[in-house]
């Protein structure tokens, strides 16, 4: 079926019908993964989807209607569906697709499908993820068990056409491996866990690398405790770092700016930070897995920077919160073809900076090294962040004995002014979102 043909027609059926505006949004994809267990099989999943969205603006009434079914009169059937819903929908002059000097020529995004993970063989997640298991029990005799190890990949196609002149499809593909092993010294279990997810199979890291690194990071948290409660340096590893970019980023939607539920609302253009910070939202970044041409509404993406050298410089929208606060959406429309478009960010993160971890270490005498946050983020209408912590006391510069069953507290402004060094170790290791190591001038553990 040439899809992209079908989007074209579901528009034109659309406006035939008396549709002002209309736009279909089309997936297809295809994924599977595998668990194992103690050398075998414990799950082995394969599953295929597609669907289409339609949405159609009428007289300034939104409506909106999907399916997964791609014949001819079940196609026509939700366009019908969705012109129905507008007719019963409340008027708004707000309603309306992107349009002229919101659209325009897409950007690079270079590649985002790789032939390799497309046309993987069956046995190759089973194979790999046995070995990343394999590595995981090598690493320490400590580890008893596992609450995870898997391998999976996914295809993905996007389609997309509007009334506006929208026209545009792109494919990706993803692949990844994780572990989640048990340790015991007899006494207490600890948890570890990790993993890479990656566009492409040569950036992927080999299954020993995932295994034995997630091994190390449960049996480093033996024999932990508390610490009294005190206020210190505190360093977040890139994955609670990560965390953290995505709590500032949250802070920044248009749409609770606009709400007047953000504290960074009247704070546009004011400097948070030191000029060793800033925070990117980039939907062209090569090789990133939220890497697109358009966004969900078929807007072309961009490198929107939220935070640059210290400075607030941006919130996000779509079109629908842009043309609400009068301003110009910046491309950050996510969906999927089953719901309509709300902002999100793409690949999201905190860039570099100069000094490696262990330098930002060597400079603490005595601090938290943290590896785990517990519970909710950070409030984005107050910015307070209280949540548990795990991790690893850090004395004289080295990271000695592992720390748990405490919080930590701060205050999201606070934390932007305090955050007096940035790690050199940029990663985006499980997801869309990245960040180096980073590290707070104060912040309360409390514990004891």
């Amino acid at each position: 079926m040439d899809y992209q043909q079908l989007a074209k027609r579901i528009v034109q059926r659309a406006r035939r019908k008396g549709a002002r505006q209309a736009e279909a949004f089309l997936e297809v994809g295809r994924q599977s993964s595998v668990r194992v267990h103690q050398g075998q099989i414990e799950d082995l999943t394969q599953s295929t989807s597609k669907g289409v969205g339609v949405r159609v603006v009428l007289k300034d009434r939104l409506g909106f209607a999907y399916t997964s079914d791609f014949e001819p009169s079940a196609v026509d059937h939700i366009v019908d569906q969705a012109l129905k819903l507008a007719e019963f929908s409340a008027p708004s002059k707000l309603n309306g697709l992107p349009s002229g000097k919101d659209l325009g020529r897409f950007g690079d995004t270079g590649l985002l499908f790789d032939p390799q993970v497309a046309e993987l063989p069956g046995d190759w997640k089973l194979k790999t993820a046995l070995e990343v298991e394999k590595a995981a029990r090598a690493e320490d005799s400590r580890v008893i068990a596992f609450n995870g190890v898997g391998a999976g990949d996914y295809v993905s196609e996007i389609y997309m056409a509007s009334s506006e002149g929208v026209t545009g499809a792109y494919s990706g593909t993803y692949v990844y491996l994780y572990a989640a092993p048990v340790a015991s010294d007899g006494e207490g279990l600890q948890t570890g866990y990790w993993m890479d997810y990656r566009r492409f199979l040569d950036d992927l890291d080999g299954p020993e690398s995932i295994g034995r690194e997630a091994t190390r990071r449960a049996v480093r948290m033996l024999g932990a405790r508390r610490v009294k409660t005190q206020q210190v340096p505190v360093l977040f590893d890139p994955q609670v770092a990560a965390s953290f970019v995505s709590d500032v980023a949250g802070a920044a939607d248009g749409n609770a700016v606009y709400q007047k539920a953000s504290l960074l609302a009247p704070l546009l253009g004011k400097r948070l930070a030191g000029a060793h910070v800033t925070l990117v939202d980039d939907g062209l970044m090569p090789r990133g897995l939220a890497t697109a041409p358009f966004d969900g509404e078929g807007v072309p993406t961009r490198r929107t920077p939220i935070i640059e050298q210290g400075v607030l410089k941006s919130f996000l929208y779509d079109a629908f919160t842009a043309r609400k606060a009068k301003t110009r959406t910046t491309g950050n429309a996510a969906r999927g073809y089953n719901g309509l478009p709300a902002i999100g960010t793409s690949n999201l993160y905190l860039e570099a900076g100069s000094k490696t971890p262990e330098a930002l270490l060597r400079e603490v005498d005595s601090g938290f090294y943290v590896t785990a946050l517990l519970g909710h983020g950070t409030d984005a209408v107050t910015g307070e962040l209280s949540a548990g912590a795990n991790g690893l006391w850090i004395e004289k510069g080295e990271l000695t004995h592992p720390v748990q069953e405490v919080t930590v507290a701060g205050n999201l402004l606070q934390m932007l002014k305090d955050l007096d060094g940035i790690g050199s170790d940029l990663q985006f290791r499980s997801g869309t979102v990245g960040a180096p190591t980073v590290r707070f001038r104060q912040l309360t553990v409390s514990g004891e």
